[in-house]
Formats: C-alpha cells, sequence, structure tokens
C-alpha cells in the first residue's frame, strides 16, 4: 500500500475521488432509468421530506435555486414530481413525489443498494465502521467551521 496515499494530506482529494468514482458507477448503472444523479438526489431528498420547498431542497443539495428549479421542471415533466402551492405563502411552492415515482424509487434504490454492497464487498466490517465514524466526525467538524464562517458560532471556546 502506498503510505504517501494516505497521508493526511490527501484526505480531500481522496474524497472527491471516491465521489467522482461513485457517481460515475451509479451513473452507468442507473442509465436505463432514465434519471440522472442529480434527478434522484432530488427525488430522494423530496422522499425523504415530503412537502419541503425548492429553496429548501436547493440548501440540502447545496445547489443554487435556478438550478434546482430546473431539475424540478425536468421531474414535474416526466411525471415524478408535483409542485403544490404553499398555503400560507403563495410565492413558495411545494414538492411532493407523484404516485408514479414509487416505481422509479424502488428500482434506482436498488441501483444504489446494489452498488453500495459492490464497493464495500472487499472492506472488513469493523473498519468500515470506524471509516463511517471517522468521516462522521470530519462531516461534523467541517460544518461547525461553515457555521462558524457564516457568523453563526464559533468552533473555538473563547
Amino acid at each position: 500500500m502506498n503510505t504517501e496515499a494516505c497521508s493526511p494530506a490527501t484526505i480531500g482529494y481522496l474524497i472527491a475521488d471516491l465521489s467522482r468514482l461513485y457517481g460515475r458507477v451509479f451513473d452507468r448503472r442507473a442509465a436505463h432509468l432514465g434519471l440522472t444523479r442529480v434527478q434522484w438526489r432530488a427525488l430522494k431528498r423530496i422522499h425523504q421530506e415530503e412537502g419541503m420547498t425548492q429553496a429548501a431542497l436547493a440548501d440540502v443539495m447545496d445547489m443554487e435555486p435556478i438550478a434546482v428549479g430546473r431539475v424540478v421542471d425536468r421531474l414535474q415533466k416526466a411525471g415524478f414530481v408535483e409542485r403544490r402551492n404553499d398555503p400560507d405563502d403563495r410565492r413558495c411552492w411545494r414538492l411532493h413525489l407523484s404516485p408514479q415515482s414509487n416505481e422509479i424509487m424502488g428500482e434506482i434504490e436498488q441501483v444504489a443498494i446494489s452498488l453500495r454492497e459492490d464497493s464495500l464487498a472487499e472492506v472488513d466490517t469493523v473498519e468500515l465502521q470506524t471509516t463511517l465514524q471517522v468521516l462522521s466526525q470530519i462531516r461534523e467538524t467541517l460544518s461547525q467551521l461553515d457555521r462558524a464562517s457564516r457568523g453563526e458560532s464559533s468552533l473555538r471556546k473563547s
């Protein structure tokens, strides 16, 4: 094993490479379903929080609202998503999955499960749990740093 490839200095590159490769393989495996990875992520997020706003979807997907609007436009045109007026704010759209989306959600979830199982097949269970704990801690620390950089709170105690 290349010890330089495992140094702390390479963590950002390694995470970016994993994300890129995981996404590329996912896209190839899901191509027959006619959904892009971004569309799938949007459907998954809407499924997790039915009735969310487009602005909230843009925030959780870390995308510009206009780009998310185009994704939702395509999903709506394909019959997977419904935009409904917010009863309290007529400027706002609430996003809901259409009944048609249930079948595609099941199919694409199978692609995701298969990829996850295949990509982790050679990884020891204990090492995987340790890795997931470490990545969760890094995510939490980065979330705190992000909030601090926006002036919401400070990571360091005074």
